[in-house]
């Protein structure tokens, strides 16, 4: 891989680059240092605006002095109900300087989790987006009686709003300054009074299969994964990162705000959830972490834009990605790539590939990182032979995020890599089952010790419920989830995941659900991407009124029969899909359907939907 690419740029670094063995004395330490360098940027009615570190600290400084005015105690909760964006790293920040514990909610919760989430973690001060999330804060207030203040980012649409439990951040703010004029030096003395082995932040599962669970994470383990980090991807103060992955997600918790807290990377927030495509563009950050959806995504647009270019552009695009390809299959086997093959690469950078990774928004990338579900390794294939290399990362939120990760001098499609240096991973000798043990597992489930306990086994060994495999470089694959491998009525076991990932593959499928479990044969659940379906029936003249009727129409039908034949080529007999049901609904993050992370819920799909299921056994 050096033959193409500057490794000495995605060299681990094992120094420690900032001290603090908090994350709240971590972060002051980083303001003091760093103090007149950017570090966070947001765009404001159109205009990117940057904030130093300096800034930051002020911010800070005043929510915590706010917080402390409002009577917050040291070790108290408090909740942030947000999308991503820069005051939710401000409050968090202040919360742990103020010696509290910091919880996040998905902003997509309905009313009813909001109140089972501030119920559980006691939480005594709630912050809240805009006048959407207050209006679920006041439904459930009432059954809080913990909560003292409701805060609010957004004011707008709350002119005329007035209620003694609910006040802007703005005038958090400005108590925070008076509080600080009169009581100097009280939010240091609550930073020093934060222990390494202080519970810092919840972070609450999704609840696929029950109530959410609150994973607690102490600063020691925090502090210590993200120093682990940069030993597995490093990053420093030139990079340029995205944020917009669910803050209350360990993923960009972790690996985005308090990664670079320690690095000093540049955070760059997306204005919201819909516009990371235009924003990425804009952003071309340097080094970028996704799910694997965000990838898939990217590749679909890259296709759909391909069918409607020219001839000409079909052919240079097929030229270049084939060179592309051939040098990605030099690199994946460790082999030297002929000087001709690099000049062909050059050419197809210089005449296509670099457009598309411009039209993407990944050509200043270093390297690329996926994680949080597993990927179809001829995606990471793809994305190299755009040249750049996309590096498989895998944990859990109880693992506090990546515990194993593929190096880039190293890529091996389809796996997630040897253990990170920071922890140990094995497997299970009876059950294959993949078991984490390191300082940066997680001190238990809040208020569940049995759920610990069945979690934790006494030699200290996380059970993650993954099911793997190992070579003998030491590189661990995912072949499932142990409750979910398919046993069909004949006996074969079958791991759905791998089939489901060729079905993503394509850019007409968004998720799929492969049914088969003590069945003849196997079936799948299959939802479509919206906007490249509808494109192809208007590119085809296809009538449809609704996104109901998109789905029944028959020429989508055979466009998905298609796909699947394709996907079926690739298993044997016994592993191919039989028969599938389009979902006929719109399907959002507020669906019960859909993970916060917009995945396919399983066991709920199949149960809600066994009357279809049924129907494809008949």
């Amino acid at each position: 891989m050096s033959n193409l690419w500057d490794l000495s740029a995605i060299q681990p670094k094992t120094e420690v680059v900032l001290e603090g063995d908090t994350l709240a004395s971590m972060f002051w330490n980083a303001v003091e240092r760093r103090g007149p360098q950017v570090w966070l940027r947001q765009k404001d009615l159109g205009i990117w605006r940057s904030w130093t570190w300096t800034e930051v600290g002020q911010a800070v400084r005043e929510i915590g002095h706010g917080l402390l005015a409002l009577g917050f105690n040291p070790r108290e909760t408090a909740s942030i109900l947000s999308n991503t964006n820069l005051e939710w790293v401000l409050c968090d920040l202040a919360v742990l300087s103020a010696h509290g514990v910091a919880n996040g909610i998905y902003p997509t919760d309905a009313a009813e989790q909001v109140h089972y989430l501030c119920a559980d973690s006691a939480s005594t001060v709630l912050f809240v987006e805009n006048d959407e999330q207050l209006d679920k804060a006041l439904q459930v207030r009432d059954r809080l009686p913990r909560l003292r203040k409701i805060i609010v980012f957004d004011m707008e649409g709350l002119r005329d709003f007035d209620d003694p439990q609910v006040m802007s951040l703005d005038a958090l703010r400005a108590l925070g300054r008076a509080h600080a004029d009169t009581h100097p030096g009280a939010l240091e003395e609550r930073v020093a009074a934060v222990r390494p082995e202080d519970l810092a932040i919840l972070v609450y599962t999704s609840g696929t299969t029950g109530k959410p669970k609150g994973a607690m994470h102490a600063h020691r383990g925090l502090v210590y994964t993200v120093r682990g980090y940069n030993t597995l991807i490093a990053r420093d103060e030139s990079d340029e990162c995205m944020c917009f992955l669910p803050l209350c997600h360990i993923a960009e918790r972790v690996g985005g705000e308090y990664f670079s807290l320690y690095t000093g990377a540049k955070l760059n927030f997306v204005e919201n959830p819909e516009t990371v495509p235009e924003n990425v563009r804009e952003i071309q950050p340097t080094v970028f972490t996704a799910v694997p959806r965000v990838w898939e995504k990217f590749y679909s647009g890259v296709m759909i834009a391909l069918k409607e270019s020219t001839p000409l552009q079909q052919a240079a695009y097929a030229w270049a990605i084939g060179v592309g390809h051939r040098v990605a299959e030099h690199v994946l086997q460790g082999q030297p790539v002929p000087s001709l093959l690099k000049l062909q690469f050059s050419i197809a950078r210089a005449m296509v590939l670099n457009n598309v990774r411009r039209f993407i928004g990944i050509n200043r990338a270093r390297f690329l990182v996926t994680g949080a579900a597993p990927i179809s390794p001829d995606l990471v294939r793809w994305y190299l032979a755009l040249g750049v290399p996309m590096l498989e990362v895998w944990g859990m939120t109880e693992t506090c995020g990546a515990s194993t990760g593929v190096p880039a001098q190293r890529i091996k499609p389809g796996s997630i890599g040897p253990a990170a240096s920071y922890n140990e991973v094995r497997l299970d000798p009876q059950t294959g089952e993949i078991l984490v043990r390191g300082p940066n597992v997680f001190m238990g489930y809040l208020n569940l010790p049995e759920k610990t306990a069945e979690t934790i086994d006494a030699e200290g060994w996380l059970h993650t419920g993954d099911v793997g495999v190992v070579d003998e470089e030491g590189y661990f694959r995912i072949t499932d989830r142990m409750k979910d491998i398919i046993i069909t009525a004949g006996g074969k076991n079958i791991t759905p995941s791998e089939i489901e990932n060729e079905l993503k593959f394509s850019p007409y499928i968004t998720d799929a659900v492969v049914i088969g479990d003590q069945r003849p044969y196997l079936t799948a659940i299959i939802m479509i991407d919206q906007d490249n379906v509808e494109k192809f029936a208007q590119d085809h003249d296809v009538p449809f009124s609704n996104y109901a009727s998109l789905t029944r129409a028959p020429e989508v039908q055979q466009l998905i029969q298609d796909v699947i034949d394709q996907v079926n080529r690739k298993f044997a007999r016994v592993e191919q899909i039989k028969k599938f049901w389009l979902l006929d609904t719109q399907l959002s993050a507020e669906d019960e359907e859909l993970t916060p992370t917009m995945k396919l819920k399983r066991k709920l799909v199949q149960t809600k939907y066994a009357a279809q299921i049924e129907a494809m056994y008949r």
